[in-house]
């Protein structure tokens, strides 16, 4: 691993990673409250910060403003060229980890909405899976810029192709009281490592079959010996005979799948057929291209999965509720918190 820098930090993209090409494609970290104008002609001090919070957002609650203010300060003077950044994408959920390449910047020519930019080199992309629970219940907090302090080791492990360490939260870790929880993205997370650990291969398999079924849909398994990479067969009519008949490829891992698998289940579907290709994982570029080129070929990735087990949970059969273990139920959304970006 090259030489880092004394601190770690997370940050993130916009709450549904609006701003997800600026870090990617682009290059640069990114972040908002544009009313608060240009940060480096600000005193070093985070009284004024407060200040300039306030008098940008006038509609904030007075609350809120020191959270808001901190993210800014840390940004501009906190973060230094060298130290390590993590880059949690909403767009294809995964952990990008980077090197802060130069000192904060206000460029609102390159984006009206996030002009508050520093310069990144990433140098390494890695699955969430890869990470302890404590680790992701640590990165997923709800603010767009702070340092990640109790894992900070799993992901420089990661960054020099280490194993993760799977850290045990303990009694006295004040992490998960101290920090404010993305919980669907922590529940997400839960449920996604449960799949991984329990239900490989054919398991997986019979684990969309089911939630097929729960979605409404008559599926059966193949066989595993002769399914031809056809893995779930599914339909509407009980006898399975009324067009569209479903193929359904299922890959339990998390990695990308490329072009030449989608390519090659889609040549196993007639044309009164239609496809489906699962994964926990992601689907690359090419892929989502040849996909989106055929109407009756369809990819779901792992964050889709997740958010239909969310959704139909409750028709699952008990020994796959027993299996990811959950309960609804309704959670506070912090005032303070809530009145814009954080």
């Amino acid at each position: 691993m090259e030489e880092k820098g004394h601190y770690l930090w997370c940050v993130r993209g916009g709450e549904a990673g609006q701003a997800d090409s600026l870090f990617l494609v682009d290059e640069y970290l990114a972040i908002g409250w544009p009313a608060v104008g240009d940060l480096s002609l600000l005193p070093k001090d985070r009284g004024a910060f407060k200040a300039a919070v306030a008098g940008g957002y006038p509609q904030i609650k007075p609350g809120a403003i020191p959270v808001y203010a901190g993210i800014l300060y840390r940004f501009a003077h906190e973060m230094q060229p060298g130290e390590l950044v993590v880059y949690p994408s909403k767009i294809d959920f995964q952990f990008h980890i980077g090197r802060i390449e130069g000192d904060y910047a206000f460029q609102p020519q390159r984006s009206v909405d996030y002009p508050n930019m520093r310069k990144v080199a990433w140098l390494k992309t890695v699955p969430r899976l890869n990470f302890s629970q404590g680790a992701l219940s640590e990165i997923n907090s709800i603010l767009t810029v702070f340092q990640i302090k109790h894992y900070a080791d799993e992901f420089t492990d990661a960054l020099a192709g280490k194993a993760t360490g799977k850290v045990v939260l303990g009694a006295d870790d004040e992490t998960i009281a101290v920090v404010a929880l993305d919980i669907e993205q922590t529940t997400r997370d839960f449920i996604r490592k449960r799949l991984a650990k329990a239900l490989k291969g054919y398991l997986f398999e019979a684990f969309v079959a089911e939630l097929l079924r729960a979605m409404g849909y008559h599926a059966r398994v193949t066989q595993q010996s002769v399914d031809g990479g056809v893995d779930v067969i599914a339909h509407r009519d009980e006898l399975g005979i009324e067009p569209p008949i479903i193929k359904v490829q299922v890959k339990s891992s998390g990695g990308t799948t490329g072009d030449p698998e989608v390519s090659a289940l889609y040549g196993k579907v007639d044309s009164n057929e239609v496809g489906l290709f699962v994964t926990l994982g992601t689907f690359s570029e090419q892929a989502k291209k040849f996909a989106n080129s055929k109407q009756n070929l369809r990819l779901v990735n792992g964050e889709e999965i997740l958010a239909l087990i969310m959704r139909h949970y409750d028709d699952f059969d008990a020994q796959y509720k027993s299996l990811i273990p959950l309960k609804r139920v309704l959670i506070p959304v912090p005032l303070e918190l809530a009145e814009g970006e954080m």
